[in-house]
């Protein structure tokens, strides 16, 4: 369709549009995630703060923000909550106190070992390859950075 010219109609079908697909994988996808993450006691954006906290501790709220596309105001009931279950704590900078370090407790990095399985559970869900899967992992990130850009 590159070359030919779309009727009004045919680029305002709900099918054609990437926004929309885009849109009902991302909730497919969450309701996929939705059972592996209740029993965790997590939400999806929890589990996402959790995979950056497990990848780097003793972030800032800022540096979780940024990873995360996420603004504080976003960010901070999130990190709250994750605090009030027992899996982070929330200190601030000795240097700073504008800042807060966010680190995992002993039950946040216990965690990790109980949410290792997830991805796999995904991943077979998914019924990709895992070449297909790394190729759209790698177009749906560079469309979001072209659009933030």
């Amino acid at each position: 369709m590159p070359n030919q010219k779309l009727s009004v109609d045919q680029v305002l079908q709900l099918d054609n549009q990437l926004c929309f697909a885009l849109y009902s994988a991302s909730h497919a996808m969450s309701k996929a995630y939705k059972p592996h993450l209740d029993a965790l006691g997590l939400t999806y954006p929890q589990y996402v703060a959790m995979l950056v906290l497990w990848e780097r501790d003793g972030l800032t709220v800022s540096e979780i923000g940024e990873r995360l596309y996420l603004d504080s105001g976003t960010l901070t009931p999130l990190l709250k909550r994750l605090e009030t279950t027992g899996y982070i704590s929330r200190l601030r900078d000795t240097t700073d106190e504008r800042r807060v370090l966010i680190q995992l407790t002993a039950a946040g990095r216990r965690l990790k070992s109980k949410a290792a399985p997830i991805p796999g559970c995904m991943f077979e869900a998914m019924q990709c390859a895992p070449a297909e899967l790394a190729t759209l992992t790698r177009q749906v990130q560079q469309l979001r950075d072209r659009l933030q850009a």
